[in-house]
């Protein structure tokens, strides 16, 4: 097809859009109307967008910028796809220059983060036992931890918590060298006078226990009870501490984010070594950037390495379980790395600007818009998971980045890691008794006074629509804006219309 039937396909679309702009709700399919004026959700709250090939069925405030939540993760995603592609990976690297002498590594261990999604205590274990496997059973120096691939090389640092829950997983901020998305496991079991705690997994000299009073609630209901668990350092050693209260004759599973992420790896790594029969004669720290005017680095080599899953493995997980923090490290890598066929990944050149490298990721969804020739007027993009009160997106924006999904040569992947209707992650539950069971894939977000939906519909004469719908209004909570976007999404489903 010519450039220029391209860009009248082009102008085309964007007339439609921008025709739709000014929609009002009796544009609305009526099911969808009826909900949302039943709710006290203004027709100005909601932004929608439903195509069919270049068919424009309904264009609601298209242009209109909102809280798109979790559907943010499309940009990072596409963008990520089509920048580092499907054999991308995040790695991990023990290096040293030292030599080693009678098992002895005669100078400092560096552990290398790159951004790998999968590292976890397995992976460790596995990269500690190769250094085994060279006859290394003692380090003469420190474990230097580099974080710098990301800069700041602590993007949580600072950072206010989100929200009431600072603990729960989906509010982790990853760095560079992220182990086991800093998740202490914690089961509880209890009798009518007793709670027990087991730990996992095992810490350099962190122990766990209890403030939480036992009480006669239903097991089902423990959360009710729950309180922000934090913890206390004396010396060396780490205690957390759980509070609230807990139901009696229960067994419960939890994890939580409590402790700092430095704390977190170098106890799980000298664990994880004593169990191997390493020692270590220094310290574990973090290593810090050269100076402006230091000499050049020395060589290293390589001793060990972990690469995470490819690219659209991660992505699946991602946008299937809505996971925020593998979202942020996919969109942090777009800022970072670049693919290395052989490695899986390799750093990107320095950025003459110094730029952070949200920034920089920022920039590169921002080339990518571009390329497709999606209007960026209106976009925020903070970290690209949508786990943001800045973070702003247009429908019109939305629907591009899905249209440019479907031409793709990484479409199969991208369709792949979408939640489907009825049956699997953040979608498993809805649409049970509706014709889009199973016939559409949809990535969902949420946040309080926020909730969307962006993918992919099949209408009752089996052609494929692109559906974008935000909600931005507090009359969304309880269930009302998801009954609203259902709606919709059943209405495409049994539509017939040419």
């Amino acid at each position: 097809m010519s450039s220029s039937t391209n860009m009248l396909r082009r102008l085309v679309l964007s007339a439609l859009l921008i025709a739709g702009a000014a929609g009002h709700a009796a544009e609305l399919p009526e099911p969808v109307a009826k909900l949302m004026q039943s709710s006290g959700i203004p027709p100005e709250a909601a932004g929608i967008i439903v195509m069919r090939g270049d068919t424009t069925l309904i264009s609601h405030n298209p242009t209109q910028s909102m809280q798109p939540a979790s559907t943010m993760k499309l940009f990072t995603a596409m963008t990520a796809l089509e920048q580092l592609g499907p054999v991308f990976r995040g790695r991990t690297e023990f290096r040293s220059g030292a030599d080693v002498v009678n098992g002895v590594l005669q100078g400092d261990l560096i552990l290398r983060g790159g951004a790998d999604a999968d590292l976890n205590e397995d992976a460790l274990s596995h990269m500690l036992q190769a250094l085994r496997n060279q006859g290394i059973r003692k380090i003469k120096g420190d474990i230097l931890i580099d974080r710098q691939l990301f800069q700041p090389s602590r993007p949580d640092a600072g950072q206010p918590p989100f929200d009431e829950y600072p603990w729960a997983y989906y509010n982790v901020i990853p760095n560079a060298a992220l182990i086991n998305t800093n998740l202490l496991k914690v089961e509880m079991r209890s009798t009518a006078d007793k709670l027990s705690l087991v730990m996992m997994p095992e810490l350099d000299k962190v122990s766990i226990r209890s403030e939480m009073k036992l009480n006669d609630a239903p097991c089902a209901a423990w959360e009710n009870g729950w309180r922000s668990p934090d913890y206390t350092r004396k010396g060396d050693r780490i205690e957390v501490i759980l509070h609230g209260s807990f139901p009696k004759d229960c067994i419960k599973s939890t994890s939580i984010n409590v402790l700092d992420s430095q704390d977190y790896l170098a106890r799980l790594l000298l664990a994880e070594w004593r169990k191997q029969g390493g020692s270590l004669s220094g310290e574990i720290r973090d290593a810090m950037p050269p100076a402006a005017d230091a000499a050049p680095a020395p060589t290293t080599r390589l001793l060990a390495e972990h690469v995470s899953r490819t690219l659209p493995e991660v992505l699946r997980d991602t946008n299937k379980q809505s996971d925020n923090t593998l979202a942020r490290t996919v969109f942090l890598s777009l800022g970072s790395l670049e693919t290395d066929p052989a490695l899986g990944s390799r750093p990107l050149p320095p950025d003459a600007n110094q730029a952070s490298t949200a920034m920089r990721a920022e920039t590169a969804i921002r080339a990518w818009l571009q390329q497709h020739s999606i209007d960026g007027n209106g976009l925020v993009i903070d970290n690209g998971s949508g786990l943001s009160r800045t973070e702003r997106a247009t429908p019109a924006q939305l629907a591009g980045v899905l249209q440019a999904g479907l031409k793709s040569l990484w479409m199969p992947e991208f369709m792949a890691s979408l939640p489907i209707a009825a049956t699997d992650g953040t979608m498993r539950r809805r649409l049970k008794d509706s014709p889009a069971a199973q016939r559409a894939r949809l990535k969902t977000g949420s946040l309080t006074g926020v909730i969307a939906i962006a993918g992919y519909v099949m209408d009752a004469n089996n052609r494929p629509c692109t559906v974008v719908a935000i909600l931005n209004d507090p009359h969304v909570a309880n269930g009302a804006g998801r009954a609203v976007l259902d709606a919709l999404v059943d209405w495409i489903a049994r539509t017939t219309q040419p």
